[in-house]
């Protein structure tokens, strides 16, 4: 159902006493199968007693309908474990993100977007900062969309720009916390998309969104939108993830973060 990764191969008696354990997975997709609301039952329900924090990196629905919203609102009520959201492109199809959101949220959920871009979790006796918004599209060197031509045109990059500085103001907020993790949907490198078509690179992401990365240098990236993309990639010294359920292939996948109680760098396994 899940899997847990190691990226250094040091074993874990070598490792400090702090250890979280982070259940991530995005692009879902509830709403439009007969047996959605019995498969998210049982897949959340999986998890009981096996983290401490799961993280949803957007398009948790098909098209962003409160009714489907539901689905996902019952399946985590009593999971026990905090749950943080981001929406993605799905769940704003139908315009209705406040009803989607106010759904989550009186389950218990924590959606992160632009104008909420960072919680702080006490677990493991320290704090975990997680700074999330939905990111946007916007392309890479050679693909930029840019701030030039029609009104429609203009507003993707005034996006873009916009989801970045949030990312960078839920980042500087969390930036005394002992573990930091930055939750999106939209990718924020080019390595976590190869596989999908380089025609549509443009459409599921922007390294507008990397700067902020780059300066705060969080233990870890997460994110979705690429179905056809790749697991893992980086960003200068920082690990990014497609947790995108088609790349994956399960459920959820279980990152460990391991490391002092203070601020220091912390270690992805």
């Amino acid at each position: 159902m899940s899997s847990t990764i190691a990226t250094d191969g040091r074993p874990a008696v070598h490792r400090e006493e702090c250890r979280i354990r982070i259940a991530a997975a995005g692009d879902i997709h509830y709403g439009e199968r007969d047996d959605d609301r019995e498969r998210a039952h049982a897949t959340f329900a999986a998890l009981e007693d096996r983290v401490d924090v799961i993280l949803l990196a957007g398009d948790l629905t098909t098209h962003g309908e409160p009714y489907q919203a539901q689905i996902v609102a019952d399946a985590v009520r009593d999971v026990g474990v905090p749950v943080l959201t981001v929406l993605g492109n799905h769940d704003w199809h139908v315009d209705r993100a406040d009803e989607f959101k106010a759904v989550l949220q009186e389950a218990g959920v924590i959606v992160l977007d632009k104008e909420h871009s960072h919680e702080t979790l006490e677990l493991c006796d320290t704090q975990v900062g997680i700074a999330g918004v939905k990111g946007f599209m916007g392309g890479f060197p050679g693909t930029h969309l840019p701030d030039f031509g029609e009104p429609s045109l203009r507003g993707v990059y005034r996006e873009s720009v916009e989801e970045a500085e949030a990312l960078d103001a839920g980042l500087r907020a969390i930036a005394m916390c002992p573990f930091r993790i930055v939750l999106m949907h939209y990718a924020p490198t080019t390595q976590t998309l190869v596989g999908e078509r380089e025609a549509i690179w443009t459409f599921l992401g922007t390294d507008r969104l990397a700067p902020p990365i780059l300066e705060h240098n969080p233990d870890m990236v997460l994110h979705g939108h690429a179905h056809a993309g790749t697991f893992e990639g980086r960003l200068g010294e920082v690990p990014v993830y497609n947790v995108s359920v088609p790349v994956l292939g399960e459920d959820f996948w279980v990152f460990e973060l391991a490391g002092e109680r203070r601020r220091v760098p912390s270690e992805v396994h």
